[in-house]
């Protein structure tokens, strides 16, 4: 198990660090508030990801524990949507951009922030798909307690994913003027995530072909 979770770590850190809807959505709201609307933003972000979690890992249990066909099926669903996610990373790089730096009117109240946050975080289609089909992958059938392996990946992504947003977070509040008056930095940062995905998705292929 403890090798299991040191590969699951290298994964979602990768997967956490490229942007996706939930960085996007945290850098915009950076750029148009500030620091503290980013922090409070990808708390509520990270609140939806840990419910998203949990119920994925309550529902998949009890499946992954007794088929390994559908255990299987997952993990290259998984590795194909990574690629697909890739793909669509490159394509738009642009448009993500320009969705990052634009500046938006009224600041919402503390308790919207996190509720906008909490509602990207629970419908993030990454996050989503991550869940249902990577982290079978990472599962060790032979440790038992399925579930529970699910529910500690949840937890532990969740985390990690409030450090890694919350940084992007800060880092684009700190600064909010560089990062709008040049985002050919951001184009070229979704470059790299397209490559990265593209990257552990077709290890995720490779190794779910072979085991």
């Amino acid at each position: 198990m403890s090798g299991h979770l040191g590969e699951f770590f290298v994964a979602s850190f990768l997967i956490i660090l490229v942007p996706g809807p939930s960085v996007t959505f945290t850098i915009a709201r950076a750029v148009a508030w500030g620091r503290t609307v980013a922090v409070l933003t990808v708390l509520g972000n990270s609140i939806g990801t840990l419910l998203l979690a949990t119920l994925i890992a309550l529902g998949l249990g009890p499946l992954l524990a007794h088929s390994h066909l559908f255990s299987l099926a997952l993990q290259l669903a998984g590795g194909c949507y990574l690629l697909y996610l890739g793909l669509e990373t490159w394509r738009h790089r642009e448009s993500a951009v320009a969705a990052m730096t634009t500046r938006e009117g009224t600041r919402p109240s503390r308790f919207q922030i996190v509720r906008q946050g909490f509602i990207v975080g629970v419908l993030n289609p990454k996050s989503l798909v991550f869940f249902a089909a990577v982290f079978p992958h990472f599962v060790d059938p032979a440790a038992g307690h399925i579930t529970a392996q699910l529910l500690l990946f949840g937890l532990v992504f969740s985390v990690m994913a409030f450090c890694s947003d919350g940084t992007w977070g800060l880092v684009a509040g700190t600064a909010r003027e560089w990062l709008a008056s040049s985002p050919h930095r951001l184009v070229r940062l979704r470059v790299v995530a397209a490559c990265v995905m593209w990257g552990l998705g077709t290890l995720i292929v490779i190794s779910a072909v072979r085991s």
